[in-house]
């Protein structure tokens, strides 16, 4: 991100209003945005001068030359590490990325090897994302990560064996329910899988607290509460999302396949699946991650009573402390 470009000037959170829902949806358009992946290392040099120009009084004003680097900062560049995020795992990718993998989980009839391998290969990007883009604070271990991974991937496996087994045996309900209700067991292996991998992957952050900083900039302080905080939100977060593209394209598919699909070739309804899949995806990805800002703004008496008097580098006590969600 942008702010992890030092400067004694603060910089603008973004050109949209954050503090409404409609202002960070504008604004995660941007982060999401699929071109961004065709920043080059050169680009990021560039914007990375553009935007410390401003935030050392030389740029004075905001132009659309700053707007643009200031974009590719954030869709590209992890704001704690300044570190570019590896492609396939950045926010702008986090489409494309998922793409083959919802296919996947969505088609019908896999059987238990095809339920076990995609939903080994959704966690296996889950735990990727999750760790390229969780705050940094506290960097989790290779012996944590494998852990983590193991019981995430036992988890959506479990959820989503155990429930194709169980939708067959369900005798009081339609075979039009019951066709529907299994094209949902994907949906309901991703939530409970996420919300377990979201808090393995981060919880360092809720047993060491994460790092919080004044409106300077400058760190207060370790905070647990605020760890719980961007740990809870973000879990929610990934729930909201998932709900729309695991469960809006099955419920479409079954009524195509009745009616203009039928009896179309394996191909025509595999590019169908894609299509509808990756269109919900864009939709519903940037309002998901809208639902709480990134950075926010919570109230220092709301945290630890540890860090609660603290001051500023000019020695008047800070009322407002400021912590990074992750993605």
């Amino acid at each position: 991100m942008a702010s992890s470009v030092s400067g004694p000037i603060a910089l603008p959170e973004s050109r949209y209003d954050l503090s409404t829902y409609w202002g960070r949806v504008r604004h995660c358009v941007e982060i999401v945005d699929p071109t961004m992946l065709l920043t080059t290392q050169n680009d990021l040099t560039k914007a990375r001068e553009i935007v410390s120009s401003y935030r050392h009084g030389i740029l004075k004003e905001t132009t659309p030359e700053f707007w643009h680097a200031k974009k590719q900062l954030d869709s590209t560049v992890h704001p704690d590490t300044g570190e570019t995020v590896l492609l396939p795992f950045r926010m702008s990718c986090n489409v494309l990325s998922n793409l083959v993998v919802t296919a996947g989980m969505l088609t019908p009839n896999l059987g238990t090897a095809g339920t076990l391998f995609w939903q080994w290969a959704n966690q296996s990007l889950n735990v990727a994302v999750n760790s390229a883009n969780a705050n940094k604070s506290h960097p989790m271990s290779t012996k944590q990560l494998i852990t983590n991974y193991a019981v995430a991937v036992s988890a959506s496996c479990g959820v989503a064996v155990g429930l194709n087994k169980l939708v067959p045996r369900l005798r009081n309900v339609s075979p039009n329910t019951r066709l529907i209700l299994g094209r949902l067991v994907p949906f309901a292996a991703v939530v409970t899988a996420g919300i377990v991998n979201v808090f393995l992957m981060r919880g360092n952050e809720i047993r060491k607290g994460i790092s919080v900083y004044d409106p300077n900039g400058d760190e207060v302080g370790k905070s647990k509460k605020a760890a719980v905080i961007a740990v809870g939100e973000t879990a929610l977060s990934r729930v909201i999302n998932a709900t729309p593209v695991m469960v809006i394209p099955p419920l479409i598919l079954v009524r195509l396949q009745r009616t203009i699909l039928k009896g179309k070739s394996f191909g025509v309804q595999t590019l169908a699946s894609l299509a509808v899949i990756a269109a919900t995806a864009f939709t519903a990805l940037p309002f998901a991650l809208a639902l709480f800002p990134q950075r926010q703004g919570i109230h220092l008496a709301k945290l630890e009573s540890s860090i609660q008097d603290k001051v500023d580098k000019n020695g008047k006590k800070i009322e407002m402390v400021y912590f990074n969600r992750g993605m």
